[in-house]
């Protein structure tokens, strides 16, 4: 009787330790000062320690390992962001702007990949952009639900508010950790700043004069 073979089935623990292992080893090569662009397949490989081949098993090209390193940082982002409500108060807000600055500044050097992979790839670029949609329907829902409850002004145009403090609030907190010079003793000076131009400016403004 012929002998037969079985393939090992796939072990998910495996999967997940390797990609960790490659995630974790990209990130240091970054945070090292690395540029992204000239980083090779080979040096990440070796800095996880595991064969060129192992990579491709497991991430279909450099493109794909920089979204899933973004991703990570964006799903954190936003899980603090949208446990915030406005019943919690501009203080709660500003708390939250404060932890999510810290994970943006955690995720510093993978800002600055996205920015220089973002200006020739266009999957990157789209991926970054696409993540921002998921804070501006949120956002947008939260000011709707304010404004039909009467403590938003009914003269705040929603979807051009939450475009202008969605877009305008992750453009400062990328420039606030990457680019300003400005070290993390700043940060919770920034984030109530912030919170208070979403707060002041748009979730509580006061009505235009008639």
């Amino acid at each position: 009787m012929p002998s037969i073979t079985r393939r090992r089935a796939p072990d998910p623990d495996r999967r997940a330790s390797v990609e960790a292992q490659v995630l974790a080893a990209t990130e240091r090569l970054l945070v090292e000062g690395a540029s992204f662009t000239e980083l090779g397949v080979q040096r990440i490989a070796s800095a996880a320690g595991v064969a060129r081949s192992t990579f491709y098993t497991h991430f279909r090209d450099k493109s794909e390992l920089l979204m899933r390193l973004a991703g990570t940082m964006q799903s954190a982002g936003f899980d603090v962001a949208s446990s915030w409500r406005p019943e919690d108060g501009v203080d709660a807000l500003a708390d939250a702007f404060h932890r999510i600055v810290g994970i943006y500044r955690r995720y510093a050097a993978v800002i600055n990949a996205v920015n220089e992979v973002a200006a020739y790839d266009p999957a990157v670029r789209e991926f970054w952009g696409a993540g921002l949609v998921r804070f501006l329907d949120n956002t947008v829902r939260l000011l709707a639900e304010e404004q039909r409850a009467g403590r938003a002004p009914a003269d705040v145009d929603v979807p051009s508010a939450g475009r202008v403090i969605v877009a305008g609030g992750q453009a400062a907190i990328v420039d606030h950790v990457t680019s300003s010079g400005a070290g993390p003793d700043g940060d919770a000076a920034f984030a109530r700043e912030l919170a208070s131009i979403w707060w002041y400016g748009v979730y509580r403004r006061p009505p235009a004069p008639r």
